[in-house]
């Protein structure tokens, strides 16, 4: 029997884990049958549907108002995964034979889709955890959300707790010396769906990755005129034809930008092609698993398990491929010891 202390005042809520019940709580607490998986990207499905192919019951929230929401909501519309596609397929559901070898935004969007329909995968959609830690009076993990229709908390009591928010849970925005004076538009990538919004301007954009590529070329494409910002040996040159490429940012100027080599440039509107990062340990309360960057200290294949019943999905650094690999770790490891109990 688990320990009352666990549960502050609020009496605990033991609920199936495919359709968590309601409670009459202020604060609903509730003891999850099983895993609670964080994050219903593709690293959180994969996960869930491992877990159900060993008949192990869980429950998956996510902070958004739907599956992957960076792809459906944060991409922008020429997007393409950049690896084949045999190394993209989640376990379990391969891609329709139809899909080309690199298959579209949209394409992935709709696998993800009947994914989750073929699994029957039902997140807790618009919960975001704000804190979680592992309680070693009850063994417990401890983990409390809070919603973003109407601001009502929860607390998940579980024994095992799987993250699977990814890398890619922020956006990294950095900061230049008079940008709040640039007065043009400034946008992350996230926010980024077409060049024919910028037809005809000179647009900067920041950061020479996929994203960066991919976004100064369809820049190009729509008759703007792009700027990449190249840290590199390939500076001062066109690489690809399409794009021009500039050094680092020095500063910013109303409706200028100076670089280190002294060039300045007249632009219209600067797109922060600067990536993203983990959001773990803004609310995870642990320091064996995860980094302070909030990303697994064990590099892969060995960083999805830690101690007391945590587990890391999605991590890796390579893509759709190792998530797959961490969910099948993952739901074996968790299905072993579900057995083992029955």
């Amino acid at each position: 029997m688990m320990n009352q202390n666990c549960f502050n005042s609020c009496s605990p809520l033991t609920v199936d884990a495919l359709e968590p019940k309601k409670s009459s709580c202020a604060a609903k607490c509730i003891q999850v049958n099983g895993p609670l998986i964080v994050g219903a990207g593709p690293s959180g499905l994969a996960t869930a549907a491992v877990l159900k192919q060993y008949s192990v019951p869980y429950v998956i929230i996510e902070r958004a108002d739907c599956i992957a929401s960076l792809w459906q909501h944060k991409t922008y519309d020429r997007l393409r995964l950049n690896v084949p596609r045999q190394y993209c397929e989640l376990p379990g559901l391969p891609f329709p034979p139809d899909f080309p070898e690199y298959p579209t935004k949209n394409q992935f969007i709709s696998y993800l889709v009947s994914y989750a329909k073929h699994f029957e995968i039902k997140p807790q959609l618009n919960e975001s955890v704000n804190l979680a830690g592992y309680d070693e009076t009850c063994g417990l993990w401890k983990v409390k959300t809070v919603s973003e229709i109407n601001g009502s908390t929860s607390e998940y009591m579980c024994k095992w707790l799987i993250v699977a928010t990814g890398e890619n849970a922020e956006m990294i925005v950095p900061e230049f010396e008079g940008l709040q004076d640039f007065g043009g538009q400034v946008i992350h990538a996230c926010e980024y769906k077409t060049g024919e919004y910028y037809t005809g301007e000179n647009v900067l954009a920041v950061g020479c990755g996929n994203s960066g590529i991919d976004i100064s070329l369809d820049l190009s494409q729509h008759n703007a005129n792009p700027f990449m910002v190249v840290r590199s040996s390939v500076q001062g040159r066109n690489f690809p034809e399409e794009i021009n490429i500039v050094p680092a940012i020095k500063k910013f100027t109303q409706g200028k930008v100076e670089f280190v080599n002294g060039q300045i440039l007249e632009i219209d509107s600067v797109i922060l092609a600067t990536g993203y990062t983990s959001n773990v340990t803004s609310w995870l309360m642990e320091s064996e698993l995860f980094s302070r960057e909030g990303c697994p200290k064990s590099p892969f294949p060995n960083g999805w398990k830690g101690e007391d019943g945590l587990y890391a999905v999605g991590f890796t650094g390579i893509g759709l491929f190792g998530a797959s690999i961490d969910a099948t770790n993952v739901a074996q490891d968790i299905a072993k010891i579900w057995k083992e109990q029955m």
